[in-house]
């Protein structure tokens, strides 16, 4: 699955700003449900219950918090460039400034952790992570998502 069949260009955020983590994830959880007709409570829930059992702070200054969403019938994401990095318990214990929010639904047969890798993969690539975080267009930074290497340049 790629990141552009679930990644639209309206869900790029390019300044969220955020004083810590919880409030980030209910910022988050608040446009997704907005975005999915559902109750940002049962988004916000879910992302928390996942962020208890360990971060998704992935380390340089990257977080993909995600969480299963019973109801939902498709993948959901988000991306948010910080205003201001925060704290987020990452592995690498360094601030984030890059969120990719991802909802997977409570049925889903696809293998969500190959996602989740492929996110990954494209965020601490070093040069789109620059390139993120220097990008101020919507649609620069979802091109820089959800296009190939070669579309990038």
């Amino acid at each position: 699955m790629e990141i552009r069949e679930f990644l639209e260009p309206s869900n790029i955020i390019p300044q969220l700003f955020a004083t810590d983590k919880t409030q980030a994830l209910r910022e988050l959880s608040r446009r997704a449900g907005a975005a999915l007709g559902l109750p940002q409570d049962v988004i916000f829930n879910a992302i928390i219950a996942r962020e208890k059992l360990g971060s998704t702070g992935l380390g340089q200054g990257f977080a993909l918090p995600h969480a299963r969403i019973d109801g939902l019938d498709h993948f959901f994401g988000l991306f948010a460039r910080l205003g201001r990095p925060i704290a987020f318990e990452a592995a690498d214990e360094k601030p984030v400034d890059l969120i990719f929010f991802l909802l997977i639904p409570a049925n889903s047969v696809v293998n969500y952790v190959t996602v989740l890798a492929s996110i990954a993969r494209r965020i601490r690539d070093q040069d789109i992570a620059k390139r993120l975080r220097l990008a101020e267009d919507p649609a620069v930074l979802h091109a820089l998502l959800t296009s190939g290497p070669e579309d990038t340049a």
